[in-house]
């Protein structure tokens, strides 16, 4: 069983909610970004979401948009990324998912990413922008080579087309609690989360974690009361950039009370 539908299982067994931690890969440079790793699986994170380093982020925030330039000042590129993964499954086996661009991924070989990407130890890939009607298009752009694709559901996705994306979604959606960016310069989650959540769920059995300024841990308890996961990314990006020497323990010690929020411990 894919790493993803073993813990969301898990999850639904012990009556809990999902804990999804985005960090760019490689940021601040290879090895703190495993100490990153390391240490949000410990802290509880239930999923790691990667970002892979791109020139051209036009999806993401400041925050992650500098991160993406840190990492691939440190020497970071896409087959690192996965050597990165390969290093983390030597003592882990919490899910990993990457979220990326079409670009590296169809740079890279778009089979050959994916079957690399499955043997590095990856369960689910996130492609910003490919939308799954234009992947359907094209024989190549479907394949995944039994990774999860994570869709995306955003607030204005108009009905007919967000229960097409849920109906055929697999692994997690990814559903967006606000328009914009990446980031937290929103203000927080959008009062409609209970709603959007309920819309999707009413097409599929598929886990819908919401992101996209979440950074609290009233926030975290307020999405994950809707949904099956909650999502941090900019949030803890951002302790990395303040505290690059001790980037790890700073990303753990924000993501603990998240997490505890997460899981109704607080």
């Amino acid at each position: 069983m894919n790493r993803l539908d073993a813990t969301f299982a898990s999850l639904r067994e012990r009556n809990e909610k999902a804990f999804v931690a985005y960090v760019a890969a490689g940021d601040p440079d290879f090895d703190r970004s495993l100490k990153i790793l390391d240490a949000l699986a410990a802290a509880g994170a239930d999923v790691l979401e990667l970002g892979v380093p791109f020139s051209d982020p036009l999806a993401d925030g400041i925050v992650n948009q500098l991160a993406a330039d840190r990492a691939l000042k440190a020497g970071m590129n896409t087959r690192r990324v996965l050597d990165l993964v390969r290093a983390f499954r030597q003592s882990h086996d919490t899910p990993v998912v990457l979220f990326t661009y079409l670009n590296p991924v169809y740079t890279y070989g778009y089979e050959d990413f994916h079957r690399d990407a499955a043997a590095a130890g990856v369960d689910g890939m996130l492609l910003l922008d490919l939308p799954p009607d234009e992947a359907a298009r094209n024989t190549e752009l479907a394949r995944s080579e039994g990774l999860h694709q994570i869709r995306l559901i955003a607030p204005t996705t108009p009905p007919e087309r967000a229960a097409r994306i849920a109906a055929s979604a697999t692994g997690f959606i990814y559903a967006l609690s606000r328009t914009g960016v990446t980031g937290t310069q929103g203000g927080g989650p959008s009062e409609h989360i209970a709603g959007l959540v309920a819309a999707i769920k009413a097409h599929t059995n598929t886990p819908v974690c919401v992101g996209f300024g979440i950074s609290t841990p009233q926030q975290a308890a307020t999405v994950a009361a809707s949904a099956d996961g909650v999502i941090v990314g900019s949030a803890l990006v951002k302790q990395v950039e303040l505290h690059p020497d001790r980037a790890a323990q700073a990303v753990r010690d924000f993501a603990a009370p998240l997490i505890a929020a997460t899981k109704g411990r607080h």
